[in-house]
This record gives structure tokens, C-alpha cells and sequence, in this order.
């Protein structure tokens, strides 16, 4: 589990040829830099905040063949100590080394404040929540940004999906908890990005492979480079990472098989001494049964089974392909001009285990889910570097521009009557309709350092999202079922910073907060009424925080305390049959503490803790089981990890981890919870190099003491059936090899 400091303004400048990757050592954050002028604007968080990015842990393993990062951006070397916000980066090689690479689990479960989910069903995503925000969806992300180099995988309605990301060519995880930046919209939880690496000389070719418990296996293939360049500004340099997956699994449960192929490619090209082109292009192709939730009796008797997914087939097909452009443009000393854009396209088949006699009701939308999506958008960004009162003024502005048009069908999930009848195959048309959502917002953020001590940062974002629907299916009883909302809500964000020594910060920070509902969550009515739920309203979250980081034992200490309060939080009303309903619940409330600590405590020893105290609550009696002081479902009030590794750049090398999560609360009236549970995690490999290769082979117990635990919960499901079980011992094995011309 390894986290370094790195700048979110613009991305590093890389060494040399031999410097694929890099990493910042704590504390200094300075190393050598790249010939020419090549800064990526990474369109990162703390380019928001003008600042530079946390750290945490556990370095990459293989020390010696990584250059140091020099941090650029509206103040060049800056530290992880420099951030008014909790931020975190963890190191790609560090989400590889001994881990299957399959999910962003398995690397972010060290991250204070995230509570990461392994639903162990494909079909449905992880379940990612920050400080709470997002522990209500049951498939995908919610309340969470993401991003993958710099273009969105989070749709304009503020739904998003990790199964494009390729664990296999990440450079690094960018995490921002809160939104503290006036950058990104949408969301109240925060920004989680991922950059995959760029190409460097000489080129590589690296294959790796995974075979563990139930049946899994992962294959990988990747290949980098950079071509020749003319001058000492690598004019025409062309630079490239093609990465391509496959993973099958038979699943821990029954019914819970997945196959998914994944390919991603990334071209940089250095136009001329002060300018860069960047395309990105993925493609996956998902196939995933669906093994549902179980009640509490179902999860204690037998934790596999699925007999309701078998009944039905259950089951979800994506296929999603994207590219996307980014073009930076140093203007001049002071100005920088960065444009993106990007295009999608992502077409989803999903059945579900409603029954048919439901399914008769003249309204209802039948049991098969049948969406094509195309989507893109743009963000026109300019930094400019000033100075005012004779102290620097960096000022951030820009504006971005995201729309989705969607094609939403449903079939029954049945054909035939009586003896006849036939469960889990598309039937009759019972929904037609075109949904269009866009976001246009424009957004300014400023960093000044007011004196040697006090830096104070500010923004403004404005953002307005619009749903349209277009009903193509109207027959007697079922009615014309249009409509149209729009939202429009102006975010500030404001922090302020003391660097008490060069070793010490603090600091205090406000944000606002707004989440629409999603395309998902309009597209069902409580009470299973015709139409969209246009009566959703958005939620808005008021952030206040207050943090310290300091440079501790060699390692790195951050604390940071907070509090949010949200209006009209948006809360499931209901989930039946892999249909869930949304309401508007009034008030809540977050207080919550985050520490982390992560360093060397001798060499080739490192170690990592995180601990997060989440008390999030409601604040007003609401419709249902909702009263005030209940704790919302989903969150877990306490959390702690633990890591320690011996990790030498050659030879054996081996870590420990351990992961506790409090109970969870099913649903509202807080009567069923998921217990609490403490699991263990054991890895050993040896790494190898012998003239151009380099050869590692690794084993992993997850789960060591076989716990039987939920990984997560379907939260308010009409029928009891919350529980997703975990699954017990696992125990896998991988091998790599990389040969470099």
C-alpha cells in the first residue's frame, strides 16, 4: 500500500530515459527534471487548490529503478504539507505489487475516510463512499468524482463506474475527501482520479498473470515506449502505454461468474517546446451473473448460495469504449492553457428478478434493462501565475461542459405462461424512452500566498444540470411520462493555511457541496408509479474542516476533523427486485476524525495506519423508518488499517496487513445491522533482475482467519435481502515479467 507526494496542478516532470515511473520521497518532494518543458496538466485536485498533494506510505517496492518527483505547479517543490484539504496519493506499483490487480480495493483500503466495498458481484461495481457520501448505491459510484486522466468517468448526472480502469498501467491514485475544490462538480464526497503512466525510453514489454481461489484468473499484457526526439526539448518526442486485461472468475457465491476483457492506450506527444498532446482511448467488455442479496438467515446458513439469481439468471452485459484529448499549452511564463475533450459510448443489458405477475401492471417497466449511452464533453482551463500586494497569486478559471443521451428499453424478463412460462430472457416492450442530462458549469479558484506563513485559497464554481425525458411509450394506462428539471446551485470553496515550521502546517477549510440525483435514481417512483421521479430535489452539503500534517519519525502524521451538514439528502425509499426508489430525507449531519501516519521505520521497513470515526445521522424525522438521530444506513461508524512490509528492492519480500470495519446498518430504522468484522491479509514474493529482465513471483492470503462477514449491504431492500457476502480464505499466486530494450 504505497502512497508519495506529487503535485495535482501539473504533473511531475519525468526523469530521464530508464525513469518509467516515479516517486516523491517524503518530506523532500525535489529531483531531477525532464530536458525541455513537459508538464501534463493532470487536471488534478490540487490544482483546485493550488497546492501540492498528500502522501501516505508504503513506497514501491523496487526502489532502484524509480526517479524522484519534482512537484510543479502554482508553487514549484511544494510539499504534501501545503494542502488545505486531506488528500492522498497511493503509487501504482505499489496497487500491483502482491495484489491480484483486479480492483481498486485492493490499494485504497488504506485511504482515511474511504470506505471502499468488494461487493463480490461484478455486475453491480465496488461500493465507494467517501465521509458517507455514496454508501447509498447499490451499483456503480455515487457521491464520489472519478476521473482517468483527466477525463471524467463519472457521467454529467453524477453516476459513475471503475470497471474501465486498468489496474495494470496506473501510475497513481489521486484521492481528494470533501469538496474542497472548486475544479469538479457534482458530488459531495470528493474526487478520486487515476492517472495511468506515460512511455519513457527504452521501451518495455511486460507480461504478468494471477490465479487464485473460485476460479480466478487474471491475464495482462503492456508495452511502453518513447521514440526519438530532436533537441534538447524532446520536440516530436512520442511516447505510449498500450495495457490489455482479461479476467474470469467462477465467483465465491453461486451465480456470481464474471468475464471481463480491458484495453487502454495512452499517446503523449511533445508538439514543441511548450506544448503537449495527450490521447487516451479504453475499451471494456463485461459480462457479470448477478447473485443478489441475501436476508440475515440466508447469509448465516449458507453464504453461496443465490437461489433467487438462479431462478431468474440475473445477469449484466457492458460494453463500453471512450477516447478522450488533452492539449496543454505553456503560453508563457506566467499563462498556461490546458483543453480537454472527450467521447463515449457504453451500452448495458441488465435482468433483473422481478416476477412476472408484477410485471402485468399496466405502469410497470418490466424486468429487463436495456440502456445505450453516448456521452462526452469539454473543459477549457487557464492558469495564470501574478503576483499581488507583491506575494504570489496563482488564479485558476475555466469552464466545462458534459452531456449524455441516453436510450433506456424494457422488456419483460419472461416469455410464456403457466407450465410454459420461461424466467430470465427478454419478453414484451414495456419502456421506450430518451433521456438527455448536460451539465455547463463555469468555475475561478485562487491561491495567494498572503506572507512566508499564510497562504489563503479560494473558488467559485456554478453549476447547472438539466434532465430531459422524452416518453416514446404510451398505451392505455400507461400515459405520456415526459418531463424536464433543472438545477442550478453556486459552490463556494474558501481554505486558509499556517505553515507553523517547515515541518508543521494547519489549516481550515469550507466547501459546498451539490449532488443531483442520477439518471438511476429519477428513473423509478416510489411506490412503483409510472414515470420519472422529477420530485427529487438535489442535495446540498455544507463542509467545514480543520487539519494538521506533520513530518513525523521519518514518516508522515495528518489529523483532520470534521463537520457536514446536508439538506434534502437524497436516501433510498425502497429496493426490490434490483429496482431501487429515491426520496429526500431533510437533514443530516457528519461529524466525523481521520488520522493517518505512514513512513520508514528502518530501512526497507514500512508501515501504515489509518483511522476514520464517521458519526453520520439524521437530523429530522422524514417519510418511513426515518427519525432524527437514526444513523444512516451503509456507513461504518469506525474503520482502521494496518500495514507493515520489508520491501527491498531485490530478494524476498513480504507484508502484513489488517483491516477492522464496525457494523453497518441495513436500513433506516436501524433494526438489522452487518457486525463488525477484523480481517487479515499476508503477502510474500522475490523479486529478480538479471541483465534486461526483470522477473517477480508473489503469493496472497486475503482473509486468513476465514471471517465470515457481509462486504457489503443493499441498503433499504424492501425484502431483507441486504446482505452481499464476503468471501472466506482466498488464496492466489502471480508471476510478472518485464524485459526492457
Amino acid at each position: 500500500m504505497g502512497f508519495r507526494e506529487i503535485g495535482l496542478t501539473q504533473k511531475a516532470r519525468r526523469g530521464k530515459a530508464g525513469a518509467g515511473r516515479s516517486e516523491g520521497q517524503h518530506g523532500a518532494g525535489l529531483a531531477r527534471g525532464r530536458d525541455g518543458w513537459r508538464t501534463t496538466w493532470t487536471a488534478g485536485l490540487a490544482a483546485g487548490l493550488a497546492a501540492g498533494f498528500s502522501p501516505a506510505v508504503l513506497a514501491q517496492p523496487d526502489e532502484s529503478t524509480l526517479a524522484p518527483v519534482v512537484v510543479t505547479g502554482t508553487r514549484l517543490g511544494t510539499s504534501v504539507l501545503d494542502t488545505p484539504a486531506s488528500v492522498d496519493v497511493v503509487d501504482g506499483a505499489s496497487m500491483r505489487w502482491g495484489q491480484p490487480q483486479i480492483n481498486l480495493s485492493e490499494g485504497l483500503a488504506g485511504v482515511p475516510g474511504l470506505q471502499i466495498q468488494n461487493r463480490q458481484n461484478y455486475a453491480q461495481d465496488l461500493q465507494i463512499s467517501s465521509r458517507g457520501f455514496g454508501a447509498r448505491s447499490t451499483f456503480g459510484v455515487r457521491g464520489v468524482r472519478l476521473y482517468v486522466d483527466g477525463i471524467p468517468a463519472t457521467m454529467p448526472d453524477g453516476q459513475g463506474q471503475t470497471s474501465n480502469i486498468d489496474i495494470g498501467s496506473i501510475d497513481r491514485v489521486e484521492v481528494l475527501r470533501g469538496p474542497f475544490s472548486a475544479l469538479y462538480g457534482n458530488s459531495s464526497g470528493g474526487v478520486i482520479q487515476v492517472f495511468t503512466e506515460d512511455g519513457a525510453a527504452p521501451p518495455s514489454l511486460a507480461a504478468s498473470a494471477w490465479g487464485g481461489s473460485y476460479g480466478t484468473w487474471r491475464y495482462g499484457v503492456r508495452a511502453s515506449g518513447a521514440t526519438a526526439a530532436t533537441g534538447d526539448a524532446r520536440v516530436g518526442e512520442l511516447d505510449y502505454v498500450v495495457d490489455v486485461t482479461r479476467f474470469t472468475t467462477d465467483g465465491y457465491r453461486d451465480h456470481s461468474a464474471a468475464r471481463k476483457n480491458l484495453a487502454n492506450a495512452k499517446l503523449g506527444l511533445q508538439w514543441d517546446d511548450a506544448s503537449r498532446l495527450t490521447i487516451v482511448v479504453n475499451s471494456v467488455d463485461l459480462t457479470a451473473q448477478d447473485p443478489l442479496g441475501l436476508t440475515y438467515q440466508q447469509f448465516q446458513d449458507d453464504p453461496r448460495a443465490a437461489p433467487l439469481a438462479e431462478q431468474y439468471n440475473t445477469r449484466k452485459t457492458v460494453r463500453q469504449t471512450q477516447g478522450g484529448v488533452v492539449y496543454e499549452r505553456q503560453v508563457d511564463g506566467r499563462n498556461t492553457l490546458r483543453v480537454m475533450a472527450y467521447y463515449g459510448q457504453r451500452d448495458t443489458t441488465q435482468y433483473q428478478s422481478i416476477p412476472p405477475a408484477a410485471q402485468l401492471a399496466p405502469t410497470q417497466a418490466g424486468g429487463v434493462i436495456d440502456l445505450a449511452r453516448q456521452y462526452g464533453g469539454a473543459d477549457l482551463r487557464w492558469t495564470s501565475e501574478q503576483t499581488m500586494a507583491g506575494r504570489p497569486l496563482t488564479l485558476i478559471g475555466g469552464f466545462s461542459y458534459d452531456s449524455m443521451r441516453e436510450s433506456r428499453k424494457g422488456y419483460q424478463n419472461f416469455i410464456g405462461t403457466g407450465a410454459n412460462q420461461q424466467l430470465g430472457v427478454q419478453g414484451a416492450l414495456r419502456r421506450d424512452e430518451t433521456n438527455t442530462v448536460y451539465s455547463a458549469d463555469p468555475y475561478v479558484q485562487a491561491s495567494w500566498q498572503m506572507s512566508t506563513r499564510w497562504t489563503l485559497d479560494a473558488g467559485l464554481r456554478y453549476s447547472t444540470v438539466r434532465f430531459d425525458s422524452d416518453d416514446h411509450y404510451i398505451t392505455p394506462g400507461n400515459g405520456d411520462d415526459s418531463g424536464d428539471a433543472r438545477y442550478r446551485k453556486a459552490l463556494p470553496v474558501a481554505a486558509l493555511r499556517y505553515a507553523v515550521s517547515s515541518d508543521v502546517n494547519v489549516y481550515a477549510s469550507y466547501g459546498r457541496g451539490f449532488e443531483t440525483p442520477t439518471l438511476n435514481e429519477i428513473s423509478y417512483r416510489p411506490g412503483g408509479q409510472p414515470g420519472l421521479n422529477f420530485g427529487l430535489s438535489p442535495s446540498l452539503s455544507t463542509n467545514l474542516e480543520a487539519g494538521v500534517k506533520a513530518r513525523v519519525a521519518g514518516g508522515l502524521a495528518t489529523a483532520a476533523v470534521f463537520h457536514t451538514r446536508t439538506d434534502d439528502e437524497i436516501v433510498s425509499a425502497g429496493s426490490s427486485g434490483g429496482r431501487t426508489s429515491y426520496q429526500n430525507a431533510g437533514r443530516t449531519r457528519r461529524d466525523g476524525v481521520e488520522l493517518g501516519w505512514s513512513g520508514d521505520i528502518a530501512p526497507h521497513w514500512r508501515t501504515q495506519f489509518a483511522y476514520t470515526w464517521l458519526n453520520a445521522r439524521y437530523a429530522d424525522d422524514s417519510s418511513g423508518d426515518i427519525r432524527a438521530g437514526n444513523k444512516i444506513p451503509g456507513i461504518a461508524r469506525q474503520a482502521v488499517f494496518a500495514s507493515l512490509a520489508w520491501a527491498p528492492p531485490e530478494g524476498w519480500q513480504a507484508s502484513v496487513e489488517g483491516r477492522y470495519l464496525s457494523k453497518i446498518y441495513v436500513n433506516d430504522a436501524n433494526d438489522g445491522d452487518a457486525p463488525g468484522y477484523f480481517v487479515a491479509a499476508l503477502s510474500t514474493g522475490y523479486v529478480k533482475r538479471v541483465g534486461p529482465w526483470e522477473l517477480n513471483a508473489y503469493a496472497r492470503v486475503d482473509n486468513l482467519f476465514d471471517r465470515r462477514y457481509a462486504g457489503s449491504v443493499i441498503v433499504n431492500e424492501n425484502n431483507g435481502r441486504y446482505y452481499e457476502p464476503a468471501a472466506g480464505r482466498c488464496v492466489g499466486m502471480g508471476v510478472g515479467a518485464t524485459y526492457r530494450f
